[in-house]
């Protein structure tokens, strides 16, 4: 499964959303910290990991919102926190709307901030 797991993760990376691109372009690319994008992790991809800090960065578009797709982020969230890995979840709105403030709470939880 992680096999083709891995081949879907380099898919997603390469066809990043347009939230997923400003948040990685211009923030998290230029953290003094190492930030992988859709990593593998377990039996999910995770959109932004930062192993050293312990934690995953998801972005969550309309899909999120409608179906299974909060029971699945919750069924998620519990798997990466089982595995002693913090979830940080924000939504595509929070990203176009209120991108510094994102990224100030990003630093604040990674211990970067002053705050």
């Amino acid at each position: 499964m992680e096999k083709n797991l891995t081949g879907f993760s380099k898919a997603l990376r390469k066809n990043m959303t347009k939230e997923e691109r400003h948040l990685w372009y211009d923030f998290l690319k230029e953290l003094p910290i190492t930030v992988n994008r859709q990593k593998v992790l377990g039996p999910y991809i995770a959109d932004f990991f930062i192993a050293s800090k312990k934690t995953v960065i998801e972005l969550d578009g309309s899909q999120h919102f409608q179906g299974d797709g909060p029971a699945h982020d919750r069924e998620r969230d519990a798997w990466f926190q089982a595995n002693g890995i913090r979830v940080l979840r924000y939504n595509n709105l929070q990203i176009n709307r209120e991108f510094d403030a994102v990224c100030r709470d990003i630093m604040r939880h990674l211990g970067l901030s002053e705050e």
